[in-house]
């Protein structure tokens, strides 16, 4: 009897595991979900310097507590998803007057104006960030966007690119709930 139960014991355990993921794959859940621990926290206290070659203001905390709602973009010019989202973050602040604040990630300042330079610059103030921002907001890679409200508390973020059906289905209703 002891024998038939050590070797049924490895074999209930596969089951246990193997229905545990299996109910995780079934359930509806993304499996690329990572929740934002930063939602509705204060953004962090930062202050970086403007990036060499861009004449725009540098970016730091006491700049996402002025009273208005904006977007703050990680990005950097060797990101190929930066560059496919680009024209659409662009747009918000061009078309819907969204302001724009970027934070340019791991970057020579050369090649960050050059894109910029390359593909238009929508960006109010841009700060050039060796890589402690990143850690401080919770950033896993760029491009990351987050929606900040007049008094500095974020209240989206979204990992990856923007492309038109999450700006429409999420970002633009988080900045019109941001605004409220």
């Amino acid at each position: 009897m002891t024998r038939r139960l050590l070797f049924l014991l490895p074999a209930l355990g596969f089951i246990l595991i193997a229905g545990y993921f299996l109910w995780g794959l079934s359930s509806g859940r993304d499996p690329n979900f990572i929740p934002s621990t930063m939602i509705s926290k204060p953004v962090p206290v930062f202050d970086l310097a403007p990036v060499a070659g861009v004449d725009l203001p540098g970016l730091s905390d006491s700049d996402l507590k002025e009273g208005e709602v904006v977007l703050v973009n990680f990005f950097a010019s060797w990101c190929v998803p930066c560059r496919a989202e680009h024209p659409y973050i662009s747009a918000l602040a061009d078309d819907k007057g969204i302001p724009l604040y970027g934070i340019n990630h791991r970057d020579k300042p050369e090649d960050a104006a050059r894109w910029l330079a390359q593909l238009g610059n929508s960006y109010s103030k841009i700060g050039a960030d060796p890589g402690r921002a990143v850690v401080e907001w919770g950033v896993y890679g760029v491009p990351e966007t987050f929606v900040v409200d007049g008094k500095g508390q974020i209240r989206y973020h979204h990992r990856g690119p923007l492309m038109p059906d999450i700006i429409e289905g999420e970002l633009l209703p988080a900045i019109a709930a941001a605004k409220q």
